[in-house]
């Protein structure tokens, strides 16, 4: 068998110098919005990721490259064939009840609780034929075909590990324990005062050596993003995770006395933006309308304006940070002589298209103002259609839309993120996340299937690249930005960002600097 093996030194490369460590302190942070709740083998939204990535945990973490590193795996092996996958469990685990933690509860979390409760994971799932647990410390997954991007669905947020001993025989999502969380990381849940605060508290049976460092996580539900901005400077919170404010207050408050901000820890997400571009029908499902389009925006402003120069302009989509992209494709520069010559080819004749903002805060309102502005110059016709959350997702969900603004995350691999937006089999109404511009084409659903069907990775980047190049000639959405998210905090907060998914598991390192 060939091994992938991480050994614990190297996970010690994610900390800075043992002799700084202090243990001790409580970190104050924003938490916006107010999760809907914690259980994150149910609920898979970003607050509740955020929040309760300290409190459960997966087999395995993510370094900023995506290379897997030991969490409750200490080591793994993957067979030739890319059939098999054997993990070895740390020793000594405990759930924050008291009761050992083993290879039966890997196996009930991801053969029996996630199938039911997690769509996004149960679609890999699907690739996987057994779960066993030979012995207490060994569990092995045995797929049905290679599945490329395996190796890369085991982090907290995407395959959490549940007691068994608490959901087995239950109603998983009417358990009375999902109001007060159960895991094995290295915070426990303290208490949860709706409207203002959701207090962690340090594991002190965490298995980790000197793990955690911090008492405590007192997460501040603030709904206003004024507030939360006065929150910080006042010395309230100490840490502003990305999102926390308006884009336009960023540059002010990282500019801030001991303030430190970094747009790092989003490399699994990959937040990536775009237009979703109406296929179906009206000009948008003429490719050189679409091809306009992108010619006419002005992306470079977006991202030094509306951003503050976190992220990148999006050149394909695949993020510059999930696996597998590429940059030998068709380039799109701002150019409005071009985006007319487009519009003239095609016969435009002004018909007017809808134009959906994103209801997420002045930043998204403004990027649309921008937009608009950048298609009138070229002579497009555009209505701004304003809606709320609930409007948006009914319409974009309904294809009641002509250019609507979005933006998805790739969690790291073309096939877990970026080819549910493209793949035919995907076009469905109903959901507001999947292939909702309409686009079809054979060979670029047969390019993502290849690619997600081999564990070769040379195969797997012939593969996407290829698609990549035939979707952006066909232009099916208006990519826009690679996101960046800056997370803000005091630079006496030490180590908060170490992995891909930034502060979602990131308090076990970190510390204060008194």
């Amino acid at each position: 068998m060939l091994k992938r093996l991480m050994p614990v030194a190297a996970a010690l490369l994610l900390s800075t110098a043992a002799y700084a460590q202090k243990p001790g302190g409580r970190a104050n942070v924003v938490i916006q919005p107010e999760p809907p709740g914690l259980m994150v083998g149910i609920i898979q939204n970003g607050p509740t990721q955020m929040v309760a990535g300290n409190i459960y945990e997966g087999l395995l973490r993510y370094d900023p490259q995506l290379k897997p590193l030991p969490q409750l795996a200490k080591s793994w092996t993957i067979s030739d064939d890319g059939l098999t996958y054997t993990f070895k469990l740390q020793s000594g685990v405990k759930w924050h009840d008291g009761k050992p933690f083993s290879s039966a509860d890997v196996v009930f979390s991801a053969n029996v609780f996630l199938r039911e409760t997690h769509a996004r994971l149960r679609a890999s799932l699907a690739y996987v034929d057994t779960i066993t647990a030979p012995d207490a410390e060994t569990v092995v997954f045995k797929l049905k075909q290679p599945f490329g991007p395996f190796i890369g669905i085991f982090e907290v947020g995407t395959m959490p590990m549940v007691p068994k001993h608490i959901y087995e025989g239950t109603d998983f999502k009417a358990n009375p324990a999902n109001n007060t969380p159960i895991g094995t990381g290295p915070f426990k849940f303290k208490e949860w005062v709706k409207g203002s605060h959701i207090l962690l508290v340090k594991n002190t049976d965490y298995y980790e050596p000197g793990k955690p460092l911090l008492d405590e996580i007192y997460w501040h539900v603030i709904p206003d993003a004024a507030a939360r901005s006065v929150a910080y400077e006042t010395g309230k919170v100490d840490i502003l995770p990305g999102g926390s404010i308006e884009n336009f207050d960023v540059g002010r408050v990282s500019k801030l006395k001991n303030t430190c901000s970094t747009d790092k820890g989003w490399e699994f997400f990959g937040p990536h933006s775009w237009l979703w571009l109406n296929n179906r029908q009206g000009p948008t499902a003429d490719k050189r309308f679409r091809q306009a389009v992108m010619h006419a925006m002005d992306r470079k402003f977006a991202l030094d304006a509306l951003w503050n120069g976190f992220g990148k302009v999006a050149g394909s989509p695949v993020s510059s940070s999930t696996k597998f992209f590429t940059d030998k494709v068709k380039a799109y520069d701002y150019d409005p002589a071009k985006a007319k010559a487009l519009l003239k080819e095609m016969g435009y004749k002004g018909e007017t298209v809808r134009l959906l903002p994103l209801p997420y805060g002045e930043t998204w309102q403004r990027w649309a103002e921008a937009v608009k502005q950048n298609l009138i110059d070229v002579g497009i016709k555009v209505e701004m259609v304003s809606t709320d959350v609930a409007g948006w997702n009914q319409k974009v969900a309904d294809w009641d839309y002509d250019m609507a603004f979005t933006y998805l995350y790739q969690y790291g691999d073309p096939a877990l993120g970026v080819s549910r937006n493209y793949v035919s089999s995907n076009i469905a109404k109903g959901s507001p996340w999947n292939n909702v511009e309409g686009y079809s084409n054979p060979a670029v659903d047969d390019l993502f299937a290849k690619g997600a069907a081999t564990a070769k990775a040379d195969e797997r980047q012939d593969a996407y690249t290829k698609v990549q190049q035939i979707l952006t000639e066909d232009v099916p959405v208006a990519w826009l930005l690679e996101l960046g998210f800056p997370t803000i905090h005091r630079c006496s907060i030490k180590n908060l960002v170490t992995t891909g998914i930034g502060v979602n598991d990131g308090f076990k390192d970190a510390w204060i600097e008194n």
